[in-house]
């Protein structure tokens, strides 16, 4: 995915703070990473425990399945799409008195 300029301040206008913005952003591209290894390693451990008589096609299948991980979108660049797109719910917390 080639590299593009972001417009900061029209993002800016969901959060009124560019700080808080990238905040927010950059919590949400750690989510998506976290439940990203959550579901890599969720598919891998299932090759644990087998025996080394199909070592070779299980390693073509689990290079299969991490290969599939790496092409995905980075998870920064899906935390920009979301925040873009609307799609990212945040709130800030309550300020007590």
């Amino acid at each position: 995915m080639p590299i593009r300029t972001l417009d900061i301040e029209e993002l800016k206008k969901t959060t009124g703070n560019k700080y808080e913005l990238l905040v927010i952003m950059s919590k949400r591209a750690r989510q998506i990473a976290a439940t990203e290894k959550l579901e890599l390693d969720e598919k891998l451990q299932y090759f644990e425990g087998f025996e080394d008589e199909d070592e070779f096609s299980f390693n073509e299948e689990q290079e299969q399945i991490s290969k599939s991980f790496e092409k995905l979108p980075h998870a920064v660049q899906r935390s920009i799409a979301e925040m873009e797109a609307g799609k990212t719910y945040f709130r800030r917390p309550e300020v007590e008195e």
